[in-house]
């Protein structure tokens, strides 16, 4: 198995948690690799509905987000991108304020179709929600940056 780049994955760190939906929501990659993820919101106003608790939105967002990273570095091919297919969840547990962690994590990668899972828990360990989501990889579609990305993968 190849082994990622650090300095690839120091970028798209960088360009997934300042592009605007991520902004938006103050979503944050904080640990990502081949077959995991991590990702944090520290819940706001903002993140509420109307009777106080965090919109189911906002756990779908991030159980999405915490499945595509998970699957993400285990795609070879670096002009590919990759876009959900199919998002499943269950809410579990109501928040109100404090912080939000998903963890997600591969169970299946071909070459055209993956499966994750992710389970957002608060910071004491209690699941709020539990998702799986099925991810299809797209040959050729993937991001084009100025400067190009550093490779993928290192020797």
């Amino acid at each position: 198995m190849k082994k990622p780049n650090p300095k690839y994955i120091a970028r798209w760190n960088q360009l997934a948690n300042t592009c605007p939906y991520f902004s938006l929501l103050s979503m944050k990659i904080t640990d990502v690799g081949i077959g995991y993820s991590t990702i944090e919101i520290e819940l706001e106003n903002k993140h509420l509905q109307p009777f106080g608790f965090v919109h189911g939105g906002v756990f779908a967002s991030i159980i999405d987000a915490a499945a595509f990273w998970a699957l993400f570095y285990d795609v070879e091919d670096e002009s590919a991108g990759i876009t959900t297919v199919d998002l499943k969840l269950n809410y579990l547990a109501p928040a109100v304020s404090g912080k939000l962690i998903a963890n997600g994590r591969r169970i299946k990668q071909g070459r055209t179709l993956g499966y994750a899972a992710a389970e957002v828990c608060n910071v004491t360990g209690e699941i709020l929600a539990h998702g799986t989501s099925t991810l299809m990889i797209l040959p050729g579609k993937g991001l084009t940056v100025d400067p190009p990305l550093p490779p993928k993968f290192i020797s």
